[in-house]
């Protein structure tokens, strides 16, 4: 056998692989490349740009059909929802973002927190819970355990020491009734027409030796004389109260009743009347004035001192950073129960506010042709190259073929 006959059997498989592995080669990096249009007179040569990057719109939209349609459902979605939003994720997410908050708060240079807190405080207690008072106060039972226990524990066992009984009853004889004060009560009490009943009383009611004194000389004439004294001798009527308060002990007296004061004294029925007649007068108050007292206080107090008392003491607080875990475990739970009820249709809201296909689309679009051939590339690598090969050995396959019809031809 000749060089020339070993040639003629030799080249078909060797030829066949060479073009077999290097035709796909080059059908491969056609689905790529070019990545432009390329034009010659004008004229644009067919199958410029690659395959892909012609096609890359409708590649996209297929892409994001393929992801929403069979990946990225409603039910994964669903499915990985829950699963983001298991209730230990969630609870620590809530529990990072209150200590975020408190960090924040305690960065707070400016007072910004502090401002935001006394505005709040102020519209709570000077608008929002005056309005809340009044309408509650409406109801028969509005704060009626309180104010009883406030009566039952404090105001029925109310009962002045003996140094507030000697304070008090001091302080009425030498303040709220003086000798003067007293004297123009008298004169103030004693007018003309008041004299007259008095004595028409007087002879009226008496009977014995008073009715004798009664209706021969009557009261009229000395309460006149009584009343003109009073008027005429200030300072010696003002002695006299004195020296009969004095002589008639009128200091011990008061001292000793107001030791035996109490309400416990009283009975049962009336104290019964009285606890209710509190109830009703705060309730009466709080509907007809409780506007005005909570208006008059919310203005009266300084709430940024408040509220920078309040927020220095959260900054300290051992029990809220003890507190974060059981508050972020409870939200997290009330997360939970609400989602397992409506997440099929909050899923549903979200998915045409995140327009997921069109992002897809548009992530697909704006990656330039190299890009997109790197990356499929770097998924199937070994799946072209293996397609490459696969050309080559049918190549040579065919080549074996034509080599061993040579053969038998010639035999």
């Amino acid at each position: 056998m000749n060089l020339l006959n070993l040639w003629l059997l030799i080249a078909p498989p060797v030829l066949g692989g060479v073009i077999g592995y290097f035709t796909n080669d080059i059908a491969i990096k056609m689905l790529f490349r070019p990545y432009k249009a390329i034009y010659v007179m004008g004229r644009k040569l067919p199958f410029t740009p690659g395959l892909i990057p012609s096609n890359q719109e409708r590649l996209a939209q297929r892409i994001s059909n393929a992801i929403m349609g069979s990946l990225l459902t409603p039910e994964e979605l669903q499915n990985l929802a829950r699963k983001l939003l298991e209730t230990e994720r969630v609870t620590e997410a809530i529990k990072w973002l209150l200590n975020l908050a408190l960090d924040q708060i305690q960065e707070d240079k400016q007072q910004k927190t502090a401002k935001i807190l006394a505005n709040i405080l102020h519209d709570l207690v000077g608008e929002s819970l005056p309005r809340l008072v009044t309408v509650l106060a409406r109801r028969e039972d509005f704060l009626e355990a309180q104010l009883n226990q406030v009566f039952d524990e404090f105001l029925l066992e109310l009962q002045l020491t003996p140094a507030q009984a000697e304070q008090l009853s001091r302080w009425l004889l030498d303040v709220a009734l003086p000798p003067d004060v007293l004297r123009q009560g008298i004169i103030d009490f004693l007018t003309d027409r008041n004299i007259q009943i008095i004595d028409e009383g007087f002879r009226e009611k008496t009977s014995g030796t008073y009715w004798v004194v009664a209706n021969l000389f009557g009261v009229r004439n000395a309460l006149s004389r009584l009343r003109s004294h009073f008027l005429d001798e200030r300072e010696a009527s003002n002695t006299l109260l004195a020296e009969l308060i004095q002589s008639l002990s009128v200091q011990q007296r008061l001292r000793e009743w107001l030791l035996n004061l109490s309400l416990q004294n009283l009975p049962v029925s009336t104290v019964r009347q009285l606890r209710k007649t509190l109830r009703d007068s705060v309730r009466t108050y709080l509907q007809t004035r409780g506007e005005d007292l909570f208006n008059a206080l919310s203005n009266s107090v300084d709430w940024h001192n408040v509220a920078v008392l309040i927020l220095n003491r959260l900054r300290t607080s051992g029990v809220v950073s003890d507190s974060l875990y059981p508050i972020s475990r409870e939200l997290a739970l009330v997360l939970e129960r609400y989602l397992e009820k409506d997440l099929e249709a909050i899923v549903a809201q979200i998915i045409p506010i995140l327009n997921i296909d069109q992002v897809i689309i548009n992530r697909v679009k704006a990656t330039s042709p190299a890009n997109l051939e790197l990356a499929i590339q770097e998924i199937v690598r070994t799946e072209l190259q293996g397609i490459v090969n696969l050309g080559g050995l049918l190549g040579i396959l065919v080549g074996l073929m034509q080599t061993v019809f040579l053969i038998l031809t010639r035999s």
